[in-house]
């Protein structure tokens, strides 16, 4: 009797071991990597904004990494500005959250929507696509 639930036990051991805990953490790796690739699809159009900044006889271009967040029927952009820098370092030294806090004050809001150069995001969006689609194949198949 003891040996019959030995063998029960390590045959029990062995499936659960080897096919229920490595679906169970495959199913949940396939569920974090498509909440990551639908955030990538809803991540929405970015681009990035120039312009030239004058202070105190100095001067320095101002490169602004903006994500749209709408569009008014004036083409204007409302923004977010993700991140921002000056091409002559010694312009102004504010960095990170001060430094978009400044950009926020100096360009507002919206900006011209003809003034921005957006990414090319179709592609990237396509391939997303297709490997969500795939991912639904595997998942299907466990």
């Amino acid at each position: 009797m003891i040996f019959w639930t030995f063998l029960i036990a390590a045959i029990l051991g062995y499936i659960v071991g080897h096919y229920v805990m490595p679906n169970r953490k495959l199913r949940q790796a396939l569920q974090d990597v498509r909440k990551q690739c639908a955030a990538a699809l809803e991540e929405g159009n970015k681009g990035v904004y120039k312009t030239i900044v004058t202070d105190n006889g100095k001067s320095s271009e101002l490169v602004v990494e903006v994500r749209e967040l709408a569009i008014t029927k004036t083409g204007q952009v409302k923004v977010e500005y993700v991140s921002a820098q000056y091409r002559n370092p010694d312009f102004r030294t504010k960095k990170g959250e001060a430094l978009l806090n400044e950009v926020r004050d100096l360009l507002g809001e919206y900006l011209p929507l003809n003034d921005i150069e957006w990414y090319e995001t179709t592609d990237r969006h396509e391939n997303i696509k297709k490997y969500l689609n795939s991912l639904d194949l595997i998942n299907r198949n466990l």
